[in-house]
């Protein structure tokens, strides 16, 4: 039986591991070594989420059932008991499905399509949210042999969850400063492919590509065997347009994604028009992420405030000192102010700088 000292002292490795320098995947393996301390667990599905779609991004996930993961993509989200989005602000960050479902695990389509066929008899769901956005969830699976979670575990991974979402935020934040590092160019010389199309079934099988979608594929995280060739995010994004369908959630079913290199790709998911046979399909596109968007999520990851935020998009436009102060109706002392403290919080020294992490753009001169 785990003692309260002994969960005292794993929140306290929990919070220096948060505040170490590792990038977010060794971050969750080091994570996942500690909770299992305190929480043991069976298997587990940790995909880190774009902030504001908290559609889900780079999973680690250990799983008796990856030839089965299109289905177990497309059953987690369509199902609402203990669905992550319902735990952001909603009290505790933590659920487990039976507490969930009530301890009727059969309305949990995720239970009854999969987990159910597996053993699983309980799954400690944990949300890492903060006032920037959502940065991850964290499903831990149970069968018969480990039993039902505690009441004492989920409060263990609540009190943990506001600690490993800021470390998980600031994971991503020094993965955007290691991407902008120069080094040899591993992206196409010409620059990134053109958009590339999908289509999927209902059940998630891919139907058709365009010529690019190999070349974009090729750019993002390989899924598990047997699906090597189509990344998680691709299931995820049509994933989440299922769930908005099915009125679980109402999040955009898109995700913006970092591929390396300073470089980002969004995908998004959209229902097409039914074709002869009635059947109307689902098609995710990738492409190039759009500089606006670029810097939504950066400015989420640095943990910028409203205003300068705003600074930040308008000095993208290429307003300088004096248009920047009009703008915002401040004093251009008050802009230089500001600019300091997001040079601080960005860990730069000249608007450049700024400019070139936050767009992926070649470091240019100091200004």
């Amino acid at each position: 039986m785990t003692t309260h000292r002994a969960a005292g002292r794993s929140l306290e490795r929990i919070g220096d591991l948060c505040g170490s320098p590792l990038e977010d995947h060794n971050l969750r393996a080091a994570l996942l070594a500690e909770i299992a301390g305190i929480v043991p667990f069976s298997s587990f599905v940790w995909p880190l989420t774009d902030p504001e779609t908290c559609t889900g991004i780079s999973p680690m996930a250990r799983i008796p059932c990856p030839q089965e993961l299109p289905a177990l993509i497309r059953l987690k989200y369509v199902t609402a008991p203990g669905r992550w989005t319902s735990l952001i602000g909603n009290g505790p960050p933590t659920v487990t499905l039976q507490t969930a479902t009530g301890g009727d695990l059969v309305r949990s389509p995720l239970w009854n399509g999969v987990l159910g066929r597996y053993g699983v008899v309980d799954v400690l769901s944990t949300v890492f949210a903060d006032r920037y956005g959502c940065w991850g969830w964290l499903d831990l699976w149970r069968t018969a042999d480990d039993g039902q979670f505690s009441d004492l575990e989920a409060k263990h991974l609540a009190a943990a969850a506001p600690v490993i979402a800021a470390g998980l935020r600031r994971s991503r934040a020094a993965r955007m400063r290691l991407d902008a590092k120069p080094r040899r160019n591993l992206l196409p010389a010409a620059g990134l492919p053109q958009q590339a199309v999908l289509t999927l079934d209902t059940e998630l099988g891919v139907t058709s590509r365009s010529a690019s979608a190999a070349d974009w594929l090729g750019l993002l995280q390989p899924g598990p065997r047997p699906f090597e060739a189509i990344p998680a995010e691709v299931f995820n994004v049509a994933a989440q347009l299922l769930a908005r369908e099915a009125g679980v959630d109402s999040h955009p079913a898109s995700a913006r994604v970092s591929i390396g290199s300073g470089r980002w790709a969004v995908l998004r998911s959209f229902r097409l028009d039914p074709g002869e046979n009635g059947a109307a399909r689902l098609a995710v596109t990738i492409q190039e992420c759009p500089a606006g968007e670029r810097l939504d999520v950066f400015a989420r990851c640095f943990g910028l405030t409203p205003r300068q935020r705003s600074l930040l998009e308008l000095a993208a436009g290429g307003l300088d000192t004096a248009a920047l102060a009009a703008a915002l109706r401040i004093s251009p002392y008050t802009v230089q102010d500001q600019f300091k403290l997001v040079f601080a919080a960005c860990g730069v020294r000249s608007r450049n700088s700024l400019l070139a992490l936050a767009l992926g753009t070649e470091r240019a001169g100091p200004s």
